[in-house]
């Protein structure tokens, strides 16, 4: 049955494969932190990037949608992992691609005829505009390890040529959950990291045992790095002292509240500001340079933590096991701030067709990242694309 696989990618060989993995949380500097056998390969025998800067908020949701669709949160209205928008309701965690409002790389594709393949990105599990990725796992679980994703990418990979995907995108857990808890400098970091390299290897050992790397790139990136927080900021608390009712979104370091009555705007405003450790944004007067203006999602106040300050969540076990990690270390791991702080930086890798060997790079955006495998697919980039293809890296494809 190998040997039939083995054929049929064989065949499909002319049609080029992008393979892009989103490794949840790895600061530019953990693979620094041990042996890790499959990023070693990636630097050594294709191009790792000295920095991946992100976009403004540094979270989760935000940067995976900006990374597919190559444009900041002002644009494709993102702006957290949990906001309200005025028309759509409530946005927490969620993977209704009506939220974004441009064009992600695998709609993109799909309309330039290259099929398209998500385990797990933000936003992929709905048709954006009426166009979906053709192959889609859903609905999320957080509980699937790299393994089955893994095992999945294979099986694409084996598809005969006329169905096989050109594109396909993956996250994974990275280290995110693990330095949150334990703040980034714990040594389960370079544990996890390891777990996930492991998996990282055994994609590798499937694309040598099928021949695919003339025709294949594999990319893998991360969405945000991690820095230590160690004092919390209580806007519920600041806010209910006050007589005030209101509801905010918060994913660490930026928080949207909304009002229950906005005729309190001036004074919430007021009593938010005598807290130190932030800076207190009117939602109608952000400044242009955060690029995450977003009419109607942005509540009536926005708020920007300075490091080590952080915002308090709600309602999350994760939220009472960090403060339990907290109180014995008096550290925890957050993210969320302005992209040009070091620690907020990520990582990336390419290896594969179109990469020159030896190839440096110090500090890329993680929108460059859409137009560099469009270019690799012979595509054009996303609509509203922002960044620009990586041509010192893949050059004239061939």
């Amino acid at each position: 049955m190998l040997a039939t696989a083995i054929a049929s990618a064989s065949a499909a060989r002319d049609a080029p494969l992008v393979v892009w993995l989103s490794l949840d949380g790895v600061r530019h500097d953990y693979p620094d932190r041990g042996l890790f056998p499959a990023l070693a390969r990636m630097e050594r025998d294709g191009v790792r990037a000295q920095r991946l800067i992100p976009v403004f908020p540094t979270s989760t949701f935000a940067n995976h949608v900006s990374m597919a669709t190559c444009s900041r949160v002002d644009r494709h209205g993102i702006v957290g992992n949990q906001f309200v928008d005025t028309e759509l309701g409530v946005f927490n965690y969620g993977n209704d691609s009506r939220f974004i409002n441009t064009e992600p790389i695998w709609s993109s594709a799909e309309r330039q005829g290259v099929r398209s393949a998500s385990f797990f990105w933000v936003g992929s599990e709905t048709p954006w505009r009426g166009v979906g990725a053709t192959y889609r796992r859903s609905p999320f679980d957080s509980g699937i390890g790299e393994a089955e994703k893994v095992d999945q990418i294979l099986a694409w990979i084996d598809l005969p040529e006329d169905e096989r995907p050109g594109l396909v995108l993956s996250w994974w857990h990275g280290t995110d959950r693990v330095g949150h808890l334990k703040g980034p400098d714990d040594p389960e970091i370079a544990v996890q990291l390891a777990s996930q390299d492991a998996e990282l290897a055994r994609l590798f050992a499937g694309l040598d045992a099928r021949n695919a790397w003339p025709f294949t790139t594999v990319v893998v990136s991360s969405d945000h790095g991690m820095t230590s927080g160690s004092i919390e900021i209580n806007i519920a608390s600041v806010l209910s002292d006050e007589g005030i009712e209101s509801r905010y979104d918060t994913d660490g370091a930026v928080a949207y509240v909304t009002l229950s009555d906005r005729s309190e705007l001036d004074r919430a405003k007021a009593a938010l500001e005598s807290v130190a450790g932030h800076v207190v944004y009117r939602s109608d007067a952000l400044p242009e340079g955060l690029h995450i203006t977003s009419p109607g999602r942005n509540g009536d106040l926005v708020l920007v933590a300075e490091a080590p300050h952080y915002y308090s969540r709600s309602g999350t076990l994760d939220k009472w096991l960090g403060r339990l990690a907290h109180a014995f270390s008096g550290d925890r791991g957050t993210h969320g701030y302005a992209p040009d702080q070091p620690d907020m930086a990520g990582i990336l890798y390419m290896l594969g067709r179109g990469v020159e060997q030896g190839s440096t790079l110090d500090a890329v955006s993680n929108l460059d990242i859409a137009p560099t495998v469009s270019r690799l697919l012979g595509i054009d980039p996303p609509a509203d694309c922002e960044g620009k293809a990586l041509y010192e890296i893949v050059g004239e494809v061939k």
